[in-house]
C-alpha cells in the first residue's frame, strides 16, 4: 500500500479538499463552557437560596429531656423550697466552725456509709477511682473524717499534736505503729503502699484520724524525688490537678493533706494556688510540715477557706532516742509559750516507741495530747 510520500501530488490535494469540507467540533471549548456553567449555577444557588442543609433531606423532631437534674437547686430557683441555716450549726457571725456529722439526729441529712467508713455522699467517681468532695448540703470530708475531739476534754492548758508520716509503704511496720500509738496521734499515709486499704482501715478502726501525703517538688528535684506523680512547678494547672486526683484516689477517709517535701512547689503561688483552690472546693484541710520558710501555704489556705495548720518541728530529724526526747522537750516548750505546737514524726520503729512512752507522761506536765485537726484554723 502506497503512503503519502509515494502518492501523486494531485491525489494529496484532493484528500486535503475532502478533509476541509468536514465539520470541525471544538470539544475542548465545549467542555470548558459546560464546567463554567455548572460552577456559576452552584455559586448562584449558594447566594440566592437559604438552605444550610445543602438540599439534604431532613426531618424535625421535638426533644424531650426526661433526665432529672438537681431537684434541690430547681426547687430553690422556682421558689418551691428555701435553704435555712440551722442556728446550732451556724455561728452568729456567719462563719462556719463545725458541720453536722453524718447520721446525727439533729436535722442533718442521713448518709450512706460503706463497710470501710467512707461516706458515699462525700465521694466523687473519677477515672482513677473515688476522691473526696463536699456534699450537696455542704458537709465536708474535713468535718466528717477528723477525730471527734471535744475541746473541753483538753482543758485550757497547752496542747501538742503529733503527726506520724510515711505510713503505708511497709505494711507490717505500719500495722505495728498503729497498734502502739495513742489514738490521739494523727497518721499520714504515703500514696504508694500496696495494701493501703488494709492499713488505713486499721488506723481508722483504731480511732486515728488519717491524712494523705502529697509529693511536691523540692528545690533539688529530680535528684531528690518524692515519688511518682509529684506535683511540679512550671506545669499546666490541669496536669498538676490530674496528678492530684490520682494521688487522692489511692485511699479514702482522710480529712486533709500534708506535703511530702515540696520546698520549691510550696513557694510558688502560681503553681500551688490551683491545688489549694481545689482543696477548698472539696472541703479538705491542709497541714504544712514546716520544712520551708518560703512556703505560701498559709496565705493560700486563708484565701480559699481551707482548714490549715503549720507544724512546728520535725521531731526525729536525728533518729536516736536521746535526740528525739530532746526534740520533744523543745516541742513542749513551744506549746507552753504559744499555747499549742505540732510535731512531725517519721514512721521509724525507734520514733514510734519513743513517742509512745513520752506521751504517757504528758498529763503530769499539764500538757494535753490532741489530734492535729483540733489545732487547725
Amino acid at each position: 500500500m502506497a503512503n503519502d510520500l509515494s502518492t501523486p501530488l494531485t491525489g494529496r490535494k484532493q484528500r486535503a479538499k475532502r478533509m476541509a469540507g468536514r465539520p470541525h467540533l471544538p470539544v475542548a471549548r465545549t467542555l470548558f463552557a459546560l464546567i463554567a456553567l455548572i460552577g456559576a449555577g452552584t455559586v448562584a444557588r449558594l447566594i440566592l437560596v437559604d438552605d444550610p442543609m445543602g438540599g439534604r433531606p431532613s426531618q424535625e423532631t421535638s426533644i424531650v429531656n426526661t433526665e432529672v437534674g438537681n431537684s434541690v437547686a430547681d426547687n430553690v430557683a422556682s421558689g418551691k423550697a428555701t435553704i435555712i441555716a440551722e442556728p446550732q450549726h451556724t455561728p452568729a457571725d456567719g462563719s462556719i466552725t463545725a458541720l453536722p456529722l453524718p447520721g446525727a439526729n439533729d436535722g442533718a441529712a442521713s448518709f450512706t456509709i460503706d463497710d470501710s467508713g467512707i461516706v458515699a455522699e462525700l465521694s466523687e467517681e473519677t477515672a482513677n477511682g473515688p476522691i473526696p468532695r463536699m456534699s450537696n448540703t455542704g458537709v465536708t470530708p474535713f468535718a466528717t473524717y477528723r477525730y471527734p475531739f471535744d475541746p473541753a476534754s483538753a482543758g485550757a492548758g497547752p496542747k501538742i499534736a503529733l503527726i506520724v508520716t510515711g505510713l503505708g509503704i511497709n505494711e507490717q511496720g505500719s500495722l505495728d505503729a498503729i497498734a502502739q500509738l495513742p489514738d490521739l496521734v494523727t497518721l499520714a499515709f504515703a500514696p504508694y503502699g500496696k495494701a493501703l486499704d488494709k492499713t488505713v482501715a486499721a488506723a481508722r478502726g483504731g480511732g486515728h484520724e488519717v491524712m494523705l501525703e502529697v509529693p511536691l517538688e523540692p528545690f533539688d528535684y529530680p535528684q531528690n524525688d518524692p515519688g511518682p506523680h509529684t506535683l511540679l512547678t512550671g506545669e499546666q494547672p490541669r496536669q498538676n490537678l490530674e496528678k492530684l486526683f490520682w494521688l487522692m484516689a489511692r485511699f479514702g477517709g482522710y480529712f486533709g493533706l500534708i506535703n511530702n517535701m515540696g520546698a520549691r512547689f510550696t513557694a510558688s503561688a502560681g503553681d500551688f494556688g490551683p491545688v489549694m483552690e481545689e482543696l477548698g472546693a472539696r472541703g479538705l484541710g491542709y497541714i504544712d510540715d514546716g520544712s520551708s520558710n518560703r512556703s505560701v501555704s498559709r496565705q493560700l489556705a486563708s484565701a480559699n477557706k481551707v482548714p490549715f495548720a503549720r507544724a512546728s518541728l520535725l521531731v526525729d530529724a536525728n533518729p536516736a532516742r536521746s535526740s528525739i526526747l530532746s526534740a520533744l522537750a523543745s516541742l513542749e516548750a513551744q506549746a507552753l509559750e504559744h499555747g499549742s505546737a505540732i510535731g512531725i514524726v517519721s514512721a521509724l520503729p525507734i520514733s514510734i516507741q519513743t513517742i509512745s512512752e513520752w506521751s504517757s507522761g504528758l498529763d503530769g506536765k499539764g500538757i494535753a495530747l490532741v489530734p492535729a485537726s483540733a489545732l487547725m484554723q
